[in-house]
């Protein structure tokens, strides 16, 4: 018996350091109590909005933690509707982002999307942005600008009040370069600085790598800046067609820091 068990320990520790380091959830779950988070997001869809495996990812790992959360999102037009299995944009098709994002709760009153206008810094022990193109086109100007882009009102607000208030903020995917715009010398990872193949999959949005690198920011992976208690975790700047886990373990430890760093 203690054969066996010696010998699937190995196996695991093996299967373990062949998976990317950024996306292994380390350690068991906690449980924070009543840690109230604020969760920001930019639509539905990973081509016009927020990603909707980042965004039900994150959600599951506060609820599992055992964190209260609120979903807030501005109330004014996304950039534009993609056709996602065209990848194209739809002529003619304007939404809300407001309302695209509620397709993300299930209508109970206390989880109802809100305004990101009224989100409140005081009323909150972190924030976290999942990611997706909303993050480049909606909360951002990226899209347009690239690394001398401009943040929404409410997003450049929400990051500085939680930042000056020695609140952590979570960041997936593209969501970093919003902090690395507005806070300086903050510390992020965005995945490999580098095109590279794997036997998991590749990546392709490198260029926002240099992006960040040229607003200031120190990338590094993987990373948890303790100093400016920011957290962020690659998700889906890698490419996959189907080692989802990874992106949900990821997401699993950005959140694990998250409500660490709340608790101090």
């Amino acid at each position: 018996m203690l054969a066996t068990r010696t010998l699937l320990s190995q196996q695991t520790v093996a299967v373990l350091s062949r998976q990317p380091a950024c996306f292994v959830h380390h350690g068991d779950y906690g449980n924070w109590g009543n840690t109230n988070v604020a969760l920001v997001f930019s639509g539905c869809g990973w081509w016009d909005g927020t990603d909707v495996h980042e965004g039900v990812y994150t959600m599951y790992h506060l609820s599992r933690n055992g964190a209260r959360f609120q979903m807030f999102a501005p109330n004014q037009q996304q950039m534009h509707v993609m056709d996602h299995m065209k990848k194209q944009p739809i002529s003619g098709d304007n939404r809300n982002m407001m309302m695209e994002s509620a397709r993300f709760h299930h209508g109970q009153v206390k989880r109802q999307m809100q305004d990101l206008s009224s989100l409140d810094v005081n009323n909150f022990d972190a924030v976290i942005f999942p990611g997706g193109h909303g993050i480049v086109k909606n909360l951002s100007s990226f899209m347009k600008d690239g690394k001398d882009c401009k943040l929404h009102n409410d997003v450049e607000r929400v990051l500085k009040e939680f930042h000056h208030s020695s609140k952590p903020i979570g960041l997936a995917s593209m969501a970093p370069l919003l902090a690395c715009r507005v806070l300086p010398s903050v510390e992020v990872t965005m995945g490999h600085e580098r095109d590279e193949k794997t036997n998991w999959g590749n990546w392709p949005q490198t260029n926002m790598v240099e992006a960040v690198k040229s607003m200031g920011a120190r990338h590094v992976v993987p990373h948890v800046d303790e100093k400016n208690k920011v957290v962020s975790t690659p998700s889906f700047m890698w490419e996959t067609d189907y080692h989802y886990h990874y992106i949900f373990d990821g997401i699993g430890n950005m959140v694990k820091h998250v409500m660490r760093l709340s608790s101090k």
